[in-house]
């Protein structure tokens, strides 16, 4: 007895070529999600080193100096000093501030006093007020007489304290009775001032 089957060749080859289809798309899930778990990895490794890298960068910005036997700690752009419990802060480096030889009151002269200011620098006057306004009684904006303000601003002789800020081509700091003149260019203003509050407190 003879047995005929019917073979459909192609029909076996297309099951094949599916059966490989399927594992070779297998084979590339596969690599594809190791190289995505590996580009995973290595993003990640990256972000820690950088977290790490700007970690320690932002720790050496916050140095510390000694300057005329005096700790400054450098923080958030300012320069920042430590006298009996009260912090001062500078922008300039106590370096580049500007030294003068005029002969100033101290610093205790403000304690618990009000002190008027005039100035023409928005930079000088943010140092004058960030410096002084815990040691003053208060701050008050007042115009040196014979100058020209604005309406309501009060007239102030050299009575009190009083501190002027002008711009002029010539660099001064002085002293006239209560009165301080602090006058120079205005990029120079701010450092100026720094020089002024280190001379009050002892340190330049």
């Amino acid at each position: 007895m003879t047995i005929f089957i019917n073979i459909d060749y192609d029909y076996i080859a297309k099951m094949i070529r599916k059966i490989t289809s399927k594992q070779d798309e297998e084979k590339k899930s596969r690599r594809n999600q190791i190289i995505v778990g590996i580009v995973l990895v290595v993003l990640m490794l990256f972000s820690i080193l950088g977290y790490s890298f700007g970690t320690n960068s932002g720790t050496n910005t916050s140095q510390i100096i000694k300057y005329n036997g005096y700790e400054f700690t450098n923080s958030g752009g300012l320069w920042n000093l430590n006298i009996g419990g009260t912090i001062f802060s500078f922008v300039s480096h106590p370096k580049d501030a500007y030294k003068t030889d005029s002969s100033l009151k101290s610093l205790t002269s403000y304690y618990g006093k009000p002190l008027y200011l005039y100035s023409e620098s928005q930079d000088a006057e943010s140092e004058i007020y960030r410096n002084l306004y815990s040691v003053s009684q208060k701050i008050e904006y007042a115009c040196p007489t014979g100058e020209i303000c604005d309406a309501g601003v009060q007239e102030k002789a050299c009575a009190d304290n009083f501190i002027i800020i002008r711009e002029k081509d010539n660099t001064r700091i002085s002293q006239d009775e209560g009165c301080i003149f602090i006058e120079g260019s205005q990029e120079d203003l701010a450092k100026i001032v720094d020089g002024f509050l280190l001379k009050i407190m002892g340190v330049n």
